[in-house]
């Protein structure tokens, strides 16, 4: 029997499962004093990877849970959630970790994203299912979509930067 590939729920969470090893991993650097450049890498990275998930979920998993579920103050709410964290990301991508809250700003970077997972595993996920998407089709856009995305890496980094100098 030829195994499925993932769909766009297993694509997203995945997504998420990562971060949360790379929030462990620097919260460990940090526990170390490791150097600032070897911590500034991982926050770049970290940035950088929820970035990704954002727009994938913006450009294409959003805008389908809303047509299927016809629910705007849901979408409009993880809406609202990628646009605080893109503050963060930009504060953190314009700040150097020898400044003496560049830690806090990934750790609350952290905290902020656990709360939107949260949410997004508990409303958004469970109500996808159980519209009868078609996970499957959303799931391989997704992977074409990030794809796409790591490629323009550099480009998604001045994105992500222009909130801090709005």
């Amino acid at each position: 029997m030829k195994k499925q590939a993932p769909d766009a729920i297993d694509l997203l969470d995945a997504d998420h499962l990562a971060v949360h090893g790379l929030f462990q991993s620097w919260r460990e650097l940090v526990r170390t004093a490791a150097p600032a450049l070897q911590r500034r890498a991982l926050a770049e990275e970290i940035c950088m990877e929820l970035t990704i998930h954002a727009r994938l979920e913006e450009e294409l998993f959003y805008p389908a849970v809303r047509e299927a579920l016809d629910d705007e103050d849901l979408v409009d709410d993880t809406g609202d959630q990628h646009g605080t964290q893109r503050e963060l990301v930009a504060q953190i991508l314009a700040s150097s970790p020898d400044d003496q809250s560049y830690d806090g700003k990934v750790a609350a970077l952290e905290h902020y994203v656990e709360q939107h997972v949260r949410t997004e595993r508990e409303q958004v996920f469970n109500r996808a299912l159980a519209a009868k998407l078609d996970l499957q089709s959303l799931g391989r856009m997704i992977a074409v979509r990030k794809d796409e995305l790591r490629a323009v890496s550099e480009a998604l980094r001045e994105d992500a930067l222009a909130p801090a100098f709005a």
